[in-house]
């Protein structure tokens, strides 16, 4: 089932351009990182769930790029942005092979199911 989001009839044209450019840049930086990177993790400081997803990915010997937007006091903006753009409500959002797959629980799951070894094959 496909996540409901606003049809383009729906946006007034005048705000269009303000939406579609809304924290653009940091979007556009996790997009470049994933498209570069087989493992990608985004995450926030002071949130344990980015660390334990790090932690997961390090005890597999699993390489993977990091990208944090600041912490519970700020960023908060660009944040957004990115959970907009994925629909994924928290952090971190963890990428495998240009795929999002969720986050800490989401990616332990895959790594004791051995399907994140079949994904990166």
């Amino acid at each position: 089932m496909p996540r409901a989001i606003l049809d383009e009839p729906s946006i007034h044209s005048a705000v269009r351009a303000k939406i579609a450019g809304w924290n653009n840049a940091t979007v556009d930086q996790v997009r470049t990182a994933v498209a570069a990177n087989d493992v990608v993790v985004v995450g926030m400081k002071q949130n344990p769930f980015p660390a334990k997803a790090r932690k997961a990915l390090q005890a597999i010997g699993q390489p993977f790029k990091y990208l944090e937007y600041g912490s519970y006091f700020g960023m908060w903006r660009p944040r957004s942005a990115l959970k907009m753009w994925t629909g994924w409500p928290t952090f971190p959002m963890v990428f495998v092979k240009g795929v999002l797959v969720g986050g800490s629980s989401e990616l332990q799951a895959l790594i004791d199911s051995g399907e994140f070894k079949a994904m990166l094959a």
